[in-house]
């Protein structure tokens, strides 16, 4: 069972990869030509993230509108509709009119909703024309300091020695930072209870002031408490390590050889938007993904730069689905 997953994990990070190849000629080649084919922007475009402002999404989502700001001349603007773990916005850009001017900045949630919700009022897979990927951040395992482990592996070992009595955070049922935390206390064989909030600051919160004992949560809504010293990071779950946190090894060079997962984003519009914008809005992406400012930034924030073509990303999302529907089964998670 943990060779299948971890197989699934690392067959994940080469497609991720594969779209990061992609996107250096694409980037380069793309605007140019993508320019001549349709007059658009006219007027804002409006970027749904369909979490609260100042989360991990969030903050992605501005970097890359401002951009899409300067290179296109009309604003790109963030609209919050956060909810049932992405699915508010999802449905609101779902059935919005295809035009080019609404956008949903998604994450790897859109994936994960599938499996995870018996009715949906929209279909990831139907509903939505893909544009491309963007980023994907890594998620670190992060412990209260008060917490007498120093390590990862001395945490397994204090875990395995108080089966049931730790309690980890995630920023919601089904969220990625839940099940990060549970593919890592699977493969550890570590037993602790599950204690979701609407959100990844209240968790933080939470795990600062000692109500829950850890949480796997992503790199850039993380880094900030790790330096500060409010938490402390144990190890980050990408296959490298992060140069954001250096000195913080891999759960791959630690504890689980081939352990790799992170929270990776990605940008839809609705089904049946015109197909020229879909692939002017791809060329600037691309270009804004390589622009000097956007790559600072990101980095600072522990985010791997992405990038695909449409049809890359719909292959790629097809995947991750049926991916997730497996690691949902086996969590035991459901949701109304």
């Amino acid at each position: 069972m943990k060779n299948k997953i971890f197989l699934s994990l690392r067959i994940a990070s080469v497609a991720l990869l594969a779209c990061v190849a992609t996107h250096q000629a694409l980037a380069q080649k793309a605007p140019q030509n993508a320019e001549k084919t349709i007059d658009w922007p006219t007027r804002p475009v409006t970027l749904v993230v369909p979490f609260p402002p100042g989360g991990p999404t969030d903050l992605i989502a501005r970097v890359l509108a401002k951009q899409l700001t300067e290179q296109l001349g009309q604003s790109f603007l963030i609209d919050n509709k956060g909810g049932a773990n992405g699915n508010i916005g999802g449905q609101f850009v779902a059935q919005a009119k295809p035009d080019g001017y609404t956008a949903l900045y998604n994450t790897s949630s859109l994936a994960l909703s599938p499996s995870l919700y018996k009715d949906m009022s929209f279909n990831p897979q139907k509903d939505f024309t893909p544009v491309t990927t963007t980023a994907v951040v890594p998620l670190v395992l992060l412990v209260n300091p008060k917490l007498p482990v120093k390590s990862i592996q001395e945490f397994i070992d204090y875990a395995k020695k108080n089966p049931g009595k730790l309690s980890y955070a995630s920023s919601g049922n089904g969220n990625i930072t839940h099940l990060g935390a549970f593919l890592l206390n699977q493969a550890t064989g570590i037993d602790a209870v599950h204690v979701p909030y609407r959100g990844s600051a209240p968790a933080m919160t939470d795990l600062v002031g000692g109500q829950v004992h850890y949480d796997t949560n992503t790199l850039n809504d993380s880094v900030q408490y790790v330096k500060d010293n409010r938490l402390r990071a144990l190890a980050v779950t990408s296959a490298k390590r992060s140069p954001v946190l250096p000195d913080v090894p891999t759960v791959a060079e630690t504890v689980v050889p081939g352990f790799d997962m992170g929270a990776w984003q990605g940008i839809v519009m609705p089904a049946k938007t015109n197909p020229a914008i879909v692939k002017k809005f791809n060329a600037e992406v691309l270009k804004a993904l390589q622009s000097p400012e956007v790559l600072k930034q990101l980095e600072a924030q522990g985010a791997q730069v992405l990038g695909s073509s449409p049809e890359e990303y719909k292959a790629y999302l097809d995947s991750e689905i049926k991916r997730f529907a497996k690691i949902v089964k086996d969590a035991g998670v459901t949701l109304n």
